[in-house]
């Protein structure tokens, strides 16, 4: 199994998730239990933070399609986020999940 180019596959689909056919953000900020919303910033921490509760169910689930068990970091700044263990043994896989965003127009 070519690890990289199944896991590349997973996230065909992954853009129509976090935007509209227009390039909006699907998520556009936060409730509170009084039903409070808050309008999310652009600062990176939380973009990242946002991407990451997205990205990680289809993480889940090519880890499962693939017969994978998988590791979360235990601290928020430990490397690596994501490891992929084989199920039956074999080598290990390290992810780092990067995020970051494009302003288009701007020079």
């Amino acid at each position: 199994m070519d690890f990289k180019a199944g896991l590349e596959a997973r996230f065909k689909d992954f853009f129509s998730l976090v935007s509209t056919d227009k390039g909006d953000w699907t998520v556009k900020g936060f409730i509170d239990v009084y039903k409070n919303i808050y309008t999310i910033s652009i600062d990176t921490k939380v973009v990242s933070k946002i991407v990451e509760l997205m990205i990680f169910p289809v993480i889940l689930d090519f880890a499962t399609a693939n017969n994978f068990q998988i590791v979360l970091a235990t601290h928020q700044n430990h490397y690596p986020d994501v490891t992929f263990i084989p199920r039956g043994g074999g080598d290990k896989i390290a992810l780092d999940l990067k995020s970051t965003y494009r302003i288009t127009g701007i020079r």
